[in-house]
């Protein structure tokens, strides 16, 4: 592949790095210390095509390629990964699915919304007693004879924008098939009777996301909801995953990045023993690890992001990219709280939160071990499962 940006991606990135810079820097520490994003920003991303990037302009979206896309959320996770996740979710989770998966008529209801930044999206697949085990999910949709509508109970989990969102995209078992070939996928708007939202606080990362518990008492669904054909509501939830992991690891670059900028910036002003630290060997070691880190796990989600545009199979790519961003993240957020010393355990400077925010990244869209057995799989064609 080629690693030099085409006009069009170079303007793309310095578009993310100025709305950051205006929109998300001044704001950073007032959303981790109120646990609240302004929700105005997802109309900003909205009007800046942030929330179309990949989906055709047929639908409202902005076009761009994937690598674009990583480049938009590689900035945004060095600003502040709160913000990251809403676009990560709304459009790598949701809105691409539906672009994949959705009907005509689904597609002409949701993406133009999405897209805009008027409707946000949020996924539905993780439950109370079902994370990594997607597959055995206990929220159930079953079929009303009379009506031919869907009614669905059960609840889910930790679910990024849920308080946010307009529409859910609904994991559920539709039959009683063991494992995953008994699941189905729904589109279920918000504000349908039955469904309840809950803001979970104290988070220790990712404080100005809206994260919820979602409960679905009786939710009488259409049967236009279903989204692709029933009892294949697993293979769009993995596919859909494929991707986020692409975006969860261009994220993680950021954070990597922002630690890398913070570690340096104040190496050089930080003085001990008559000169900034940024002369002696050991503080240098620890600057040139995290510089180091940024530069893999960026060239590894770039790599998803061309076998992706150029139609090759991406899945494994993908989990790699995960895994080594999100450790590597965390990794580096801590190296750049070693440079600030005890500075860097309080709030007032940047390196806590990004280790804060950094820690989440090797648990959700699968955790390092599930990568580790994916990529395990692919390489001796044998499932630990």
């Amino acid at each position: 592949m080629n690693l030099e940006l085409s006009e069009e991606q170079a303007a793309v990135r310095q578009l993310a790095e100025e709305f950051v810079g205006r929109e998300i820097a001044p704001h950073v520490v007032e959303w981790d210390r109120s646990e609240n994003v302004d929700k105005s920003i997802v109309k900003k991303l909205g009007v800046l095509g942030f929330l179309g990037l990949t989906i055709d302009e047929e639908y409202g979206g902005s076009g761009g390629d994937h690598l674009a896309y990583c480049l938009v959320t590689e900035e945004l996770g060095r600003g502040d990964s709160s913000v990251r996740g809403i676009v990560s979710v709304s459009l790598g989770l949701v809105t691409k699915t539906i672009a994949s998966w959705g009907s005509e008529e689904q597609k002409r209801a949701w993406l133009p919304r999405l897209t805009s930044g008027d409707a946000l999206g949020c996924f539905g697949l993780t439950e109370p007693g079902t994370g990594s085990d997607a597959g055995n999910l206990s929220t159930k949709a079953v079929r009303d004879g009379a009506s031919g509508d869907y009614v669905i109970n059960g609840a889910k989990m930790f679910i990024t924008n849920g308080t946010w969102a307009d529409v859910v995209l609904l994991f559920a078992r539709t039959n009683d098939t063991p494992g995953h070939r008994g699941v189905s996928a729904f589109l279920v708007p918000t504000d349908t009777p039955g469904l309840t939202r809950r803001t979970i606080h104290g988070k220790l990362g990712l404080r100005g996301q809206a994260t919820a518990e979602l409960v679905l008492d009786d939710v009488r669904v259409p049967a236009g909801a279903l989204l692709g054909p029933e009892g294949k509501g697993f293979s769009i939830a993995m596919s859909a995953l494929a991707k986020g992991r692409m975006s969860v690891a261009a994220g993680c670059v950021g954070i990597a990045r922002a630690a890398l900028d913070a570690a340096v910036a104040y190496a050089g002003e930080r003085e001990q023993f008559g000169k900034s630290i940024a002369h002696y060997q050991l503080v240098q070691e620890l600057i040139s690890d995290i510089s180091v880190d940024v530069d893999a796990a960026r060239l590894l989600t770039w790599r998803v992001a061309d076998l992706i545009d150029r139609g090759e199979e991406f899945a494994t790519a993908a989990s790699k990219a995960k895994l080594f961003a999100s450790e590597a993240a965390v990794r580096c957020a801590n190296n750049a709280l070693q440079v600030f010393g005890g500075y860097g355990y309080i709030d007032e400077y940047p390196v806590g939160k990004l280790l804060r925010d950094a820690r989440v990244m090797t648990l959700y869209e699968g955790t390092s071990q599930i990568q580790k057995l994916i990529i395990g799989r692919a390489e001796t064609g044998v499932s630990a499962f």
